[in-house]
């Protein structure tokens, strides 16, 4: 077992961990959550041995094998499948072995070295490797591509499958979520379950903590508390035990006072002195109850925007893609991503986009934010749209040199200059005054970007984005460098957010939280997905399940082991229930699926012109309601203050009625396309 008795750990003069005191047995999954700073990763660097504590004592069994994700981008021209199986140390030392035995000549040694080699899974380590590579995303094409072929985020990856492909008695795992796509998480999530060893993991998210814990160690005020059960458990936990903290401190500060009266009063006394005094060493023994202090939780608020445009946006016919490089030759067509979309947003409407990493969501998301042009078709914005947008990349919108001071400057000007400024503060000490709702206090507002954290980063942003008052808000990926608490806060502030949200994210809580209808990217379109999260769970285990299925069709020399490989790592764990019926399903002609087409169309037919009409109806009221409010704050005369509140009234009744009657005409045409 790992055990920490009273251990100090310091980073130059700050103590981090201070007298801290653990036990983790063999075998346990443990979460190690707490604010960013609180020390986790230096607790991690005491583990793998990078540092040594400063006090107490810090015991690790010698005979454990330890494997973690190195930080370092790997730099080589390796294939992916063999810089992962590279990551096999135990291979790696019977290979040399082999080698050694093979050049002395000696017949015993070589043939324990073959028999260690064979032990040590030789015979289907390239199976296992790409097994790996493929749980987390990759392509079957991509398994000997070098891997200074891949983007940074991939390499990334290829170092978690480098790291799980190491055989270990303790696992160290810090943020492994934060490159993976929603896909990929899964995968890591049912392997994870399956690990053997004693696991210790950094996340800031919480339903893969719940999946894969089921201990919690919480860092605060440099202590260690060790909580069974996943993060929810803890949760609950530590809320009861900072309730029953908190009565304690009450009680105890009761006693306190009534022995500090008795001391004041009869102190002097010659006849009470004795009973005076030993009231002083009882107050003097007692033990002192610390008060709850509560860490501060950051909280923001989007403001309710100016106006609401609907729709937001209409698509039509639309092609997402990039531009042919600027070297490229004469004539070199453009890189198609996403085709033939027709789709509009609505105000109000809280849209989750879902697909695997590489089919579109980021181009989608640029391309409704400006940053990309559509390649063709039409894009229609509403009147008054006010896109507030949060890149994958911080940097795609943050400029490493400037300080948040200064990105707040250059946002008045740009917002100014585009006719677009509200009632929001533009004032120098109004924008500092600001930029401290989102913890830039101090001399912070001064520090350059490119020195920050990747928290503070995202924080950058969100504050951008709130000062700018949006009324649709894109979010790509918001979460990656959060904590659980900056995760929870802009969860509450996206549940009030009045206007649109359109939101690709990996974390599950996030999407729960926040979206209430799909869309799903893939084999470059776009379409509704008629399910929640862990419908799209099952379906992203069926796509597995049938992509090997086809792995194993095709015959290929590399493929055929890898698909048995793969079956073995993930299926084993993925009965969740979900079958795959694609077998038992029989062809059907073009012929029938064009009359079955029609016969949905011609059904659903009149529910969809009513559906036109409503929205054209609360179109105009929406914009009626709009020019109503606008009056209200100009318009003096009581009367007519009277008049235009009752028809606002009226409004927001019709409105209420319109949603209502949309809501099941949508579902009835749902009903009748299944």
């Amino acid at each position: 077992m790992i055990t920490l008795k009273n251990v100090v750990l310091r980073r130059g003069a700050k103590v981090i961990i201070d007298g801290a005191s653990v036990t983790l047995n063999p075998g346990e999954k443990i979460g190690l959550v707490g604010r960013n700073g609180a020390g986790k990763s230096t607790l991690f660097a005491m583990l793998n041995g990078s540092i040594h504590e400063d006090g107490g004592e810090f015991s690790i069994p010698a005979q454990w094998s330890m494997a973690q994700v190195a930080q370092d981008m790997p730099e080589t021209e390796q294939s992916a499948t063999s810089y992962v199986v590279d990551g096999d140390v135990v291979l790696l030392a019977a290979q040399a072995e082999v080698h050694a035995a093979e050049a002395s000549g000696d017949g015993d040694r070589m043939a324990h070295a073959y028999m260690d080699l064979y032990d040590s899974g030789a015979h289907d380590a390239q199976a296992r490797a790409q097994a790996l590579i493929l749980g987390l995303g990759f392509k079957v094409g991509e398994l000997d591509n070098p891997v200074n072929s891949f983007s940074g985020g991939w390499r990334m990856r290829l170092q978690l499958a480098r790291a799980l492909m190491c055989p270990s008695d303790l696992l160290l795992l810090d943020e492994p979520t934060n490159h993976l796509d929603l896909d990929a998480l899964v995968w890591l999530e049912a392997w994870l379950k399956r690990y053997q060893g004693t696991m210790l993991v950094i996340s800031h998210d919480r339903e893969f903590l719940d999946a894969v814990t089921d201990v919690t160690v919480h860092i605060e005020s440099a202590k260690l508390t060790r909580y069974g059960g996943n993060y929810s458990k803890f949760e609950d936990l530590r809320s009861e035990q900072m309730a029953l903290q908190q009565t304690a401190f009450s009680k105890q500060q009761d006693k306190i006072a009534h022995l500090q009266k008795f001391i004041a009063r009869f102190k002097a006394k010659a006849s009470k002195a004795k009973q005076a005094q030993s009231r002083v060493k009882a107050l003097d023994r007692m033990e002192k109850i610390a008060p709850l202090l509560a860490e501060a939780d950051f909280t923001f608020e989007f403001k309710e925007p100016a106006n609401l445009p609907n729709p937001m946006l209409a698509m039509q016919n639309a092609y997402f893609g990039y531009p042919a490089p600027e070297d490229a030759p004469e004539g070199t067509p453009p890189t198609v991503i996403v085709q033939n979309v027709s789709k509009s947003v609505l105000a109000g409407q809280r849209i989750g986009i879902l697909g695997a990493n590489g089919q579109g969501k980021s181009t989608l998301v640029k391309t409704v934010a400006r940053a990309l042009a559509p390649i063709s078709g039409d894009m229609t914005e509403g009147k008054g749209l006010n896109i507030g947008y949060f890149a994958q990349q911080e940097l795609d919108v943050l400029r490493p040199a400037d300080n948040p001071l200064e990105h707040m400057i250059r946002l008045v000007k740009e917002v100014t200059a585009a006719g677009k400024i509200g009632n929001q503060p533009t004032r120098e000490q109004d924008l500092r005054s600001f930029l401290g709702m989102f913890n830039f206090g101090g001399d912070m507002v001064k520090q350059a970007v490119g020195s920050m954290s990747g928290g503070e980063k995202a924080r950058l942003v969100l504050c951008m984005i709130v000062w700018q008052r949006p009324n649709l808000l894109l979010l790509d990926e918001p979460t990656n460098h959060l904590d659980l608490a900056t995760r929870e806060a802009l969860s509450m502030a996206l549940n009030e957010f009045e206007g649109t949200v359109m939101l690709v994210s990996h974390d599950r809580a996030l999407l729960r939280a926040v979206c209430d209808e799909f869309w799903m990217v893939s084999q470059g379109g776009v379409a509704p997905f008629d399910g929640d999260l862990d419908d799209y769970q099952k379906y992203l285990l069926d796509h597995a399940k049938r992509m090997r299925e086809e792995a194993k069709k095709s015959g290929g020399n590399a493929v055929a082991p890898v698909a048995s490989a793969t079956k073995t790592v993930a299926e084993s764990t993925h009965s969740t229930g979900a079958k795959d019926t694609s077998d038992a399903k029989k062809p059907v002609s073009k012929k029938d699926e064009a009359q079955r087409r029609q016969q949905q169309s011609d059904a659903t037919r009149p529910l969809r012109k009513e559906l036109e009409k409503i929205d054209q109806k609360m179109q105009a009221l929406g914009t009626e309601k709009g020019n109503l409010q606008a009056l209200l704050t100009t318009s003096t005369a009581p009367s007519e203050i009277a008049q235009t509140g009752k028809r606002l009234k009226a409004i927001d009744a019709d409105l209420g009625a319109l949603e209502e009657r949309w809501l099941e005409l949508t579902e009835q045409i749902e009903a009748a396309t299944v």
